[in-house]
């Protein structure tokens, strides 16, 4: 049986990537032409604001009022400041895998994430698809990040 990133490639048509393994959403269909997850609306980590994880700790979502463009894609802040400090140095704020779930990437392949599902590592943003992938990918975060290192990014292709 094909892979997930053997239908994304295999000409399965984007019904049948969306569909595969059911883990694949609209933002991770895109994964061929955007090194970063965007959700439906075009928005990257799904118009959350990236800086609000390690400024207060918690998803906030992003307004329409503070956005900002990098990687080809629209990111969404609280606030000016965040905005602000996002751009002054993008790869301190942005997730990790370009905000594609952590642990599928350590396993080969993308998924699409929830902001709730999150973990700060060493400085670094990585984002899953639930709090119970979040759970599992917590388990051996170590091996998991080394593993996701080695895919990233040869998952998109």
């Amino acid at each position: 049986m094909p892979n997930r990133r053997t239908l994304l490639m295999g000409g399965a048509g984007l019904a049948g990537a969306a569909l595969a393994g059911g883990l694949l959403l609209p933002g991770a269909v895109l994964a061929q032409k955007l090194e970063v997850y965007v959700n439906s609306d075009g928005l990257a980590i799904n118009g959350y604001d990236p800086v609000a994880y390690f400024r207060e700790g918690a998803p906030v979502k992003g307004s329409p009022e503070f956005t900002a463009r990098w990687k080809r894609v629209t990111w969404q802040f609280s606030s000016a400041e965040n905005r602000d400090l996002f751009m002054a140095g993008p790869e301190d704020y942005a997730p990790q895998y370009g905000g594609y779930c952590a642990y599928a990437v350590s396993r080969g392949y993308t998924a699409s994430t929830v902001p709730e599902a999150w973990t700060i590592f060493e400085g670094k943003l990585y984002l899953n698809f639930s709090l119970g992938v979040r759970d599992t990918w917590r388990r051996d975060m170590e091996a998991n990040i080394a593993k996701a290192d080695a895919n990233w990014p040869g998952v998109l292709e």
